[in-house]
């Protein structure tokens, strides 16, 4: 799939903070830190810092070293790779409470660049491998969130292997729709922090068919297209049954 050249951004420079509210961090309920209480949290919160960036900054890039790991507190983060002949592919979008660093310890295989203004909590990997050991629920809630991971990557090579593009399109806002769920918002609305090019590459189409797919949706009432890049999804259940196959 032919897509622009990328730019690459300069990593971000993040502005560490004293202060580490997790009590009452909304992104707890999903994070990696959901599992633990008492000391247990506070041991988490001491060895953590706060790092934030701004749209279109980078956490790292790839082939850099990245001794980190993050736990998404507040906004959305791209992840993507580039190819020897320039095009890019998306390889997933975070939100708040994803966890980011399960993969290997050499030098990253992806580019992690924030959508929106971002704040994560960021770990140094050998305190957190210390964590790990020292905190069994956190141990437990990490496996289950790999888990979760590798179950949305096989997902996402059926989409890119079997399904059309109303039906991987469908599947995308579907999955949004079932995430802002998860964080305590409503089925039937979506924001879209990316654009239409992030989704094409995401998906594995072109920037054409995405925007001729969101007119045929908009057109059929399957979605209304709202201001602040916010989507109406009338009937979720619809979407869901075209996105498998069955609309």
């Amino acid at each position: 799939m032919p897509a622009p050249h990328a730019a690459m951004v300069e990593p971000v420079d993040v502005r560490v903070e004293d202060v580490h509210p997790c009590a009452t961090c909304g992104a707890r309920p999903l994070g990696v830190c959901a599992d633990l209480k008492g000391h247990e949290l506070q041991g988490m919160a001491c060895a953590s810092e706060t790092v934030t960036a701004q749209p279109g900054q980078a956490l790292f890039h790839e082939g850099d070293p990245n001794p980190f790991v993050f736990n998404v507190v507040d906004g959305a983060v791209k992840l993507y790779r580039l190819l020897p002949d320039g095009r890019r592919q998306i390889t997933g979008f975070l939100f708040q409470g994803d966890f980011l660093g399960l993969g290997g310890r050499g030098p990253s295989s992806f580019t992690a660049e924030a959508l929106t203004p971002l704040s994560a909590c960021r770990f140094r990997r050998n305190e957190f491998d210390q964590l790990l050991n020292a905190l069994p629920a956190l141990e437990h809630r990490l496996v289950a969130m790999a888990g979760d991971e590798l179950m949305a990557a096989q997902e996402q090579i059926v989409l890119l292997g079997r399904k059309t593009a109303r039906e991987r399109i469908a599947s995308f806002l579907t999955r949004l729709s079932a995430r802002q769920v998860q964080l305590g918002g409503p089925e039937d609305r979506v924001h879209l922090p990316m654009t239409r090019l992030d989704i094409a590459d995401y998906l594995g189409l072109t920037i054409e068919t995405v925007s001729r797919v969101f007119t045929q949706f908009k057109t059929s009432g399957l979605i209304q297209l709202l201001p602040n890049n916010d989507v109406a999804l009338p009937d979720p259940k619809a979407l869901k049954a075209l996105g498998e196959g069955a609309g």
